[in-house]
């Protein structure tokens, strides 16, 4: 708009201007002729200008036919101003300083209509004649980019929407647009504030007031408010309160006299930083010389050829002064010492480079640092000595397992063969022999039930051992007659198959059920209810764990991907939940909503064994590298503390049911047993103390203790080992 308006502004001048210099070439009966004439040939020199021939005729009101005649009736030099004539030919002409019309110089004459009803037709309008006007040939990108390129006056260049031609805007239009665009006026002369307004309020009293309305009552009566107001100010200056200019002026110049524009720079700073400050020590001041550095020393002092060879001799770290004594018969005749630049730098260098600290040393008994635990005397009862020895496996001893009662014993051996023990006596009730080694062995923990499930190969075998009471060996047998058959399950590499009666595993060796699985089982946890056992496959991948309920001898794979390299499983002693033990997690899962309900992380390397506490919050696991570590579960899910009270990899851990022990069987030899107390307050942390050390295994093939069971009721430890032995300690 601004660009609009002033071209506008200048064609109504230069017309101006132009109009009476034609007047005076020209008769009255051929001004409007040669007027409408001079408008085309200025189109014409307007598009020698701009160097382009498809704009010559751009909204120019004239045909194509009519073109060339008015060319000609241009072309007589009668018609052409002076300073046209007067210019060189090759000079562009101007065609907007001079017109001769004092209206806007309007070439589109097809009327005032909106100009975008013909962007689909190739022409523009009409003319008077009811030609056609055709639209210019604008140029295309190229063309712009060529034309910015050569024309130096490109940026300035605008094209007016009335016209249709390119305008060369001067400095004085830049100047013009640069002011409307920043907000001011675009004469530069004119100063809107500067503006003689007639004053409202003079000192002059006029006749006419501004307002005559009666004064109101309360101007005349003395107000309440401002009477407790006083009141209030005479109060505080009785009590002091509020004081009068001078005596505020009084105070601050006592007050400024005290202090003495002093104040304490480190006042913000804690006490720790001030004793910081006090922990500054000055640097050492230098000896003071003595005889030997004096210019007049003694005789004594002086060195023979001897001790100054000897001097020379020695190194500089061992000389025992670093200076030859020198005698002068006056203080004039010393010179001036040599080494003084070097002397001073190596002092900076020592003062910059070896800073003094005061060592704070604290005087602390070693004693008082060590945490106040109970002594391991107030803390029984837990097994102490060996009592039994069980002896009859001729390979290492995997794993044992005690009935609910505490009464009998199972063990698992590399040398193929299950033994059945009573506890009390040391004496084997029965042996089975199988063609694999047995992994693993769990007795079921319901009293009820008399089962043992035995981990060999690829297979589980369960086992009624008709130890025990008559009545539960009975009441077993037909609880497994009334299960369900055996169901193929899509998917799971699972087989349920049931010994005869009349077959001899089942009347000489008491097997009654086998689960055939893909791969060798290691471990075997049994439910607290006894309906259900987890079994623990090695390389299997998401089917490494896999879960069999009994009464309807079904089995099913809970994870659809595999976790990692599962350890071991446990059920939780009270809550439907899982605990799979991986290389460094432990993974809580809910068997009933089926997530992952809490993680676990183990600083360690590779776990080897997990037990969990008979209250089902605190997790114990043992690891290869060492490390027994306590989870808190209510706590965190890192571990609230770590023992390593063993030099070699931890291969079991168990948590006593009914005391609070705990115990660790390690390949160094050692069953470390600890107290470890779980308080009911959750403010409260459990407390561990390490009570016992045992010994008794002989270390065999790198193999020492392989598995440690408490017993059910009493506070007795039984422990496996590679020597083929099985100890009770009491």
């Amino acid at each position: 708009m601004a660009t609009l308006a002033i071209s506008k502004k200048r064609q109504r001048e230069q017309h101006t201007d132009h109009s009476v210099q034609g007047t005076e070439h020209s008769s009255e009966s051929r001004s409007s002729k040669e007027e409408d004439t001079l408008f085309s040939s200025s189109a014409l020199a307007d598009s020698d200008y701009d160097s382009t021939d498809s704009e010559s005729s751009q909204f120019s009101g004239l045909s194509e036919d009519d073109s060339e005649e008015e060319s000609e009736t241009y072309s007589d030099t009668e018609h052409t101003p002076e300073e046209f004539q007067n210019q060189p030919s090759d000079i562009k002409i101007n065609e907007y300083e001079y017109d001769s019309s004092d209206e806007e110089d309007i070439r589109n004459t097809v009327g005032n209509i909106p100009m975008h009803w013909y962007d689909d037709y190739p022409h523009i309008g009409y003319d008077l004649s009811g030609k056609k006007i055709l639209k210019p040939q604008t140029g295309d990108e190229l063309d712009h980019l060529i034309e910015q390129s050569e024309n130096p006056d490109y940026w300035r260049t605008v094209k007016d929407p009335q016209t249709g031609q390119n305008i060369v805007l001067s400095r004085e239009d830049c100047a013009v647009i640069q002011r409307i665009k920043s907000g001011k006026y675009a004469d530069k002369d004119v100063n809107a504030f500067n503006i003689d307004w007639p004053s409202s309020f003079e000192s002059e009293v006029e006749i006419h007031p501004l307002s005559n309305r009666p004064e109101d009552k309360r101007s005349f009566i003395p107000s309440k408010w401002e009477r407790l107001k006083v009141g209030k100010m005479v109060h505080s200056m009785k009590m002091g309160w509020m004081k009068t200019p001078s005596q505020r002026k009084k105070e601050l110049e006592e007050k400024n006299d005290e202090d003495d524009h002093y104040y304490d720079l480190w006042s913000n700073e804690d006490e720790n930083d001030r004793s910081r400050l006090k922990m500054h020590i000055p640097a050492p001041k230098i000896t003071l010389p003595g005889h030997a550095e004096s210019y007049n020393p003694p005789p004594e002092y002086l060195f023979s050829k001897e001790e100054r060879s000897k001097w020379q001799e020695t190194d500089k770290e061992d000389r025992r002064q670093d200076f030859v004594p020198h005698k002068y018969s006056s203080m004039r005749a010393i010179p001036a010492f040599k080494n003084f630049m070097n002397e001073r730098f190596a002092r900076c260098l020592d003062l910059y480079l070896c800073p003094r600290q005061q060592k704070m040393r604290m005087n602390v008994n070693p004693e008082d640092l060590i945490p106040k635990l109970p002594q391991p005397k107030d803390l029984q009862p837990f097994p102490t000595t060996e009592a039994i020895v069980y002896t009859g496996h001729k390979d290492l001893v995997r794993k044992i397992s005690l009935d609910p009662l505490g009464q009998w014993m199972v063990s698992g051996s590399d040398d193929k063969t299950v033994k059945f023990w009573e506890l009390h006596t040391g004496r084997c009730m029965k042996t089975l022999d199988f063609d694999d080694k047995v992994k693993s062995v769990a007795w079921c923990p319901n009293a009820n039930i008399s089962l043992v499930a035995l981990a060999v190969g690829n297979h589980v075998i369960l086992v009624n051992p008709g130890l025990g009471d008559k009545l539960i060996v009975t009441k077993t047998d037909e609880l497994l007659a009334e299960s369900s058959p055996p169901e193929q399950e899509k998917g799971l590499v699972t087989t349920w198959s049931e010994y005869t009666s009349d077959s001899q595993e089942f009347t000489e060796s008491n097997l009654r059920l086998k689960v055939t699985h893909s791969k060798s089982v290691s471990q075997i946890s049994w439910h607290a209810k006894g309906d259900y056992f987890a079994a623990t496959l090695s390389g299997a991948g998401n089917q490494s764990v896999i879960i069999h309920q009994l009464s309807k001898r079904r089995s099913q794979c809970p994870f659809s991907k595999p976790k990692g390299l599962v350890q071991c499983t446990l059920f939780h002693p009270n809550k439907p939940f899982l605990f799979v033990a991986t290389q460094r997690y432990i993974r809580v899962y809910n068997l009933l909503k089926q997530e992952l309900s809490r993680k676990l992380q183990a600083n360690c390397k590779w776990i080897s064994s997990m037990a969990i506490h008979p209250g089902g919050d605190n997790v114990i696991t043992g690891s290869y590298d060492c490390r027994l570590h306590w989870f808190d579960m209510d706590l965190s899910t890192k571990p609230y503390q770590t023992l390593k009270h063993q030099k070699k990899a931890i291969r079991s851990v168990d948590i006593h049911k009914k005391y609070p022990l705990f115990a660790s069987t390690s390949d160094d030899g050692s069953v470390v047993v600890c107290h470890g107390m779980v308080y009911n307050d959750l403010m409260q942390n459990p407390l561990i103390v390490p009570v016992k050390v045992l010994r008794g295994h002989v270390t065999t093939n790198g193999l020492n203790a392989i598995d440690c069971v408490f017993h059910p009721n009493q506070p007795w430890l039984l422990t496996s080992g590679a020597d083929s032995t099985i100890r009770l300690f009491s």
